[in-house]
C-alpha cells in the first residue's frame, strides 16, 4: 500500500517495486521467463465508470453485457505470475468491487464477467491512494478486511517540500533529472538558471502544493517563459511558514523581520510603491530590503 499526496510520485515508486521482482531465467530457451518491461501492469481505477471497473480488473466474456462483442482480458489475466499489478486510486472504488478484490487477495481466484471459469492469479498487488490512513478510517472509504489485506507493508511517499527540507540537495537532483529528461542531456547552465528563478520568484520556503508533478511543469515554464511567479500562489495569502516559526520562537531580529515582510508584500503586490504604502517606509528603503 503506497500513500502520498497527489503528484508525489506514487506511480514511480510502484513501478520501481513492481519491476524489482525476481524473474527466473529459462536456460532451455536462453531467455527470461517473462519480459522485464511487462512485469508491472497498472490500472487507474478512478478513470473508469463503476460499471466498467469489474471488466477492466477481471475481464469479460463475449455477450456478458451490452457492448461486449468479444472476449476481453482484464488486468489480472494480463499479469504474469512473476509480475505485479498496480491499482492506483484504490480509495475510490466501491464496496462491491472491494469485496470482489478481497476474494482475489485471499483466495487468489477470480472469474471474468459472464463466466463461471475460475482463473488463478499468482502475481503481486500494489495499491496506492492519495488519502491518508486517518481519512480512510474516519470516512470508511475501505472495508476493514480489505484494507488489512492490502496493508502488509505501507510506504508513505513524503510531499516535495518535506523532502527538500530534510535534504537541500533533493531539489538540485530533481531539477537536474527533469532538465535532462526535457532536453535529452545534462545542462549545468539551465540548472543554475532554473534554480535562481525558483528562489527569486517563489522563495526558499515555497510549499510545492503540486509536488514533483508541479516541479516538472515549473521547469518547463521557466525554460519557455523565464517565469513561474504566482502560478499556484494564493494572492490573499502572504504567509511564510519559516518566518512565522521564527517569530513564534523569537529567532528573528527586527531588521530581518522587516526585510522578510517587505519581500512577502512584494511577492503579492509586485511593486515597490505598494510595499512602501503598506509598510510606511520610503521606496528606496523598501527596494534595499527586497534586493538585499
Amino acid at each position: 500500500m503506497i500513500l502520498g499526496e497527489t503528484g508525489t510520485g506514487k506511480g514511480a515508486a510502484a513501478l520501481a517495486i513492481g519491476r524489482s521482482g525476481y524473474i527466473p531465467y529459462d536456460e532451455k530457451n536462453e531467455c527470461f521467463a517473462a519480459s522485464f518491461t511487462q512485469s508491472c501492469v497498472s490500472l487507474n481505477l478512478s478513470q473508469f465508470p463503476e460499471n466498467l471497473i469489474e471488466s477492466e480488473l477481471f475481464g469479460h466474456k463475449k455477450g456478458a453485457f451490452t457492448g461486449a462483442v468479444e472476449d476481453h482480458k482484464g488486468i489480472f489475466n494480463r499479469c504474469s505470475k512473476h509480475g505485479s499489478i498496480f491499482l492506483d486510486e484504490i480509495g475510490e472504488v466501491s464496496i462491491p468491487i472491494q469485496i470482489k478484490l478481497l476474494k482475489v487477495l485471499e483466495e487468489r481466484l477470480f472469474c471474468p464477467v459472464g463466466s463461471h471459469k475460475e482463473y488463478r492469479f499468482e502475481g503481486r498487488v500494489i495499491a496506492a491512494t492519495n488519502r491518508s490512513i486517518q481519512s480512510i478510517s474516519l470516512q470508511s472509504q475501505l472495508r476493514d478486511d480489505f484494507f488489512y489485506r492490502l496493508c502488509s507493508d505501507i510506504i508513505q511517499v513524503p510531499p516535495l517540500h518535506q523532502r527538500i527540507n530534510e535534504d537541500s540537495g533533493e531539489l538540485d537532483d530533481l531539477l537536474a533529472f527533469t532538465i535532462e529528461k526535457i532536453i535529452g542531456k545534462p545542462s549545468a547552465d539551465l540548472l543554475e538558471m532554473t534554480k535562481k528563478k525558483i528562489f527569486k520568484q517563489l522563495g526558499n520556503d515555497y510549499q510545492w502544493p503540486g509536488n514533483v508533478r508541479e516541479l516538472g511543469q515549473c521547469v518547463r515554464r521557466i525554460m519557455l517563459k523565464r517565469s513561474y511567479k504566482n502560478i499556484f500562489k494564493n494572492k490573499d495569502d502572504i504567509s511564510n511558514p519559516r518566518l512565522l516559526k521564527d517569530m513564534e520562537t523569537g529567532k528573528i531580529d527586527a531588521k530581518n523581520l522587516i526585510k522578510q515582510y517587505c519581500r512577502l508584500l512584494y511577492d503579492k503586490f509586485e511593486t515597490y510603491g505598494e510595499v512602501a504604502r503598506k509598510t510606511g517606509l520610503d521606496r528606496r528603503t523598501v527596494k534595499k530590503h527586497i534586493e538585499s
